[in-house]
């Protein structure tokens, strides 16, 4: 384990975040700061109204189910496809800078992804099967979700690699761990995988992550490099 002081770790858990890029939000921080309380209601109720899908809605039916003039979406979007990206994205959003936040100056790497993720995963905790098949159907919205996990791939990445440089864990592969870890909830979430599930998609990915944890963990403790084992068990097939 390291040693280092508990000030110089904060400020490299932080400044190493910081540094990876993040996606471009489609509604940014001051064009929603401009908002009226009325319009920033409206981009609420939508994303309620997107749990029972979206994929078929038109304006119309937004305005009608909101009790909204077709005017007022249309200030809060120029077309449909980029109202529904809007709500969507700015859902994702919330949910990441909260996670984000979630990371408290005490915590050392391996902590900060534990309590990151499961905040992230947030973002699956209602997920409905309307919304998913949805999500899964529009090309768009699938690419939006991809670009938000890319980012959780990456951060849990930076602080894995934080955690090895620490001596916390083994010398994994951190970018195939990274890929699993900050997937769990997104791939828990897809219609297929979901209707399988006895848990929410949220409760599956934290107990998934849980397991991986307590794996890093363990093998950092018997000095063993993950993937040591399978070649033991490999080797002593030939023999």
């Amino acid at each position: 384990m390291s040693t280092d002081t508990l000030p110089s770790r904060v400020s490299e858990v932080s400044r190493r975040i910081r540094d990876v890029p993040a996606p471009t939000p489609l509604l940014s921080r001051e064009r929603e700061r401009a908002l009226t309380e009325r319009q920033l209601h409206v981009l609420d109720q939508l994303g309620r109204l997107f749990d029972g899908g979206f994929a078929d809605l038109t304006m119309a039916d937004m305005a009608s189910s909101l009790n909204c003039s077709l005017r007022t979406l249309y200030e809060l979007a120029p077309s449909r496809e980029e109202l529904v990206l809007t709500v969507i994205d700015r859902n994702l959003w919330r949910v990441g800078r909260s996670a984000m936040g979630s990371i408290g100056d005490n915590l050392v790497p391996l902590e900060a992804i534990h309590t990151y993720l499961e905040a992230a995963n947030v973002a699956v905790a209602g997920t409905t099967t309307s919304f998913a098949r949805d999500m899964e159907a529009v090309p768009t919205a699938q690419r939006l979700s991809d670009d938000h996990s890319d980012y959780l791939v990456a951060v849990t990445r930076c602080l894995l690699d934080m955690a090895v440089e620490r001596g916390d864990i083994p010398d994994v592969d951190t970018a195939a761990v990274a890929r699993v870890m900050a997937s769990l909830g997104r791939d828990f979430a897809l219609a297929q995988v979901f209707a399988t599930l006895r848990s929410s998609p949220k409760e599956a990915a934290d107990a998934v992550l849980g397991i991986i944890m307590r794996g890093l963990t363990t093998n950092a403790d018997d000095g063993r490099v993950i993937g040591d084992e399978a070649d033991d068990d490999r080797n002593g097939a030939h023999r």
